[in-house]
């Protein structure tokens, strides 16, 4: 089945149209016309060959929503016409002891990941939501709440659950301290998550102009990270906090807000190996820990509870044209704050 999308060729030249074959319908399988594809950071340090040697071409994008408009002989849990997601990941075992606890995104055989991962339907490499439809197992198909917008619910299939799984796996619950490092794509909606979880929520940035967002989105207090009389307001009071930031930053300084047991998850990546103190943790007894993405339960999960609570994220629409200006404009964080592609945008283009 002949897709068009948009890829990048190799990590210097710009992304652009391309087309490809997508494999049939198979009886397992959904396949879904996309509808809004969220722009993640990834992507781009994908696609620029940044993380790991990338495969060309390559086509981006892991926070899909979309329509069902076909379905295999055996599944029964989606049907056409349903709004459906897929997250970042497409496949996975099923079998070993991580994906039989729901936790895929950890297989030990290798999650197959949206895009740039070994597709063993075509023996080439999986891509992505910068594209017009996308077939998917059933296992790895979300359903999205019916009262969520389409476009602000896409870069829940991945912002979404990046912040969600820390939340829940810490057990955040009202009445305790939250603290999230940076607001950026994934903060704002880390914020959203925990203020919906009842918890009392502080904002660190360094950006004295996202104090006024950062109240506007459910912060209760916000401070300025290289204020040290500010942060020295906070010390051992957190009982979680979510660090965001994916730039070389004193990790020390917030492991020393933790209360005694608190605990500090990293989501994002820097460039940089961080400095650690192992005094920071043994003093309190605090932990720090990382997190990825979630299982496809607990993404579903995620989306009910957005669904309950109306979470989504806050985004600017762009038509697929302007890509390569998004991917400039990421670098400088300049979006509120996720990009979000009108796949119909596409069609003009072919």
């Amino acid at each position: 089945m002949k897709t068009n999308a948009y890829a990048a060729q190799n990590a210097t030249t710009p992304l652009a149209p391309f087309s490809f074959e997508r494999r049939k319908v198979g009886k397992h399988d959904v396949q879904i016309e996309i509808l809004y594809c969220g722009v993640c950071h990834s992507d781009l340090h994908t696609v620029r060959s940044e993380w790991s040697r990338a495969t060309y071409p390559c086509v981006p994008g892991h926070e899909i929503v979309g329509r069902v408009v076909k379905v295999g002989k055996d599944v029964n849990r989606f049907k056409e016409g349903d709004k459906v997601g897929v997250g970042c990941m497409v496949d996975s075992c099923l079998a070993c002891a991580n994906c039989k606890e729901n936790l895929e995104q950890f297989c030990e055989k290798g999650a197959i990941f949206t895009y740039n991962s070994p597709d063993k339907y075509t023996g080439g490499i999986t891509y992505g939501g910068y594209s017009e439809s996308i077939v998917v197992d059933k296992e790895f198909v979300l359903k999205i709440p019916k009262n969520l917008d389409l476009a602000t619910t896409a870069p829940l299939l991945c912002a979404g659950i990046t912040t969600y799984s820390p939340l829940r796996y810490h057990n955040v619950t009202k009445g305790q301290k939250v603290g999230v490092v940076g607001l950026g794509g994934l903060g704002h909606i880390g914020v959203k998550l925990a203020k919906a979880l009842g918890a009392y929520v502080v904002v660190f940035t360094t950006s004295p102009s996202k104090v006024e967002d950062a109240l506007r989105l459910g912060a209760d207090e916000v401070v300025n990270s290289k204020n040290e009389d500010e942060m020295q307001k906070h010390l051992n009071s957190f009982h979680f906090i979510l660090d965001t930031v994916s730039a070389k930053h004193d990790i020390n300084a917030y492991l020393l807000l933790l209360r005694r047991d608190g605990n500090l998850t990293q989501v994002g990546i820097p460039s940089e190996p961080l400095l650690l103190s192992v005094s920071s943790l043994i003093f309190g007894r605090r932990s720090m820990s990382g997190s990825l993405i979630g299982g496809i339960k607990e993404t579903q999960e995620m989306l009910d509870f957005c669904g309950k609570h109306n979470v989504t994220a806050d985004i600017e629409l762009i038509p697929i044209q302007n890509i390569n200006e998004a991917y400039n404009r990421l670098l400088k964080s300049d979006v509120k704050y996720r990009f979000v592609i009108d796949m119909a945008s596409l069609k003009q283009t072919v």
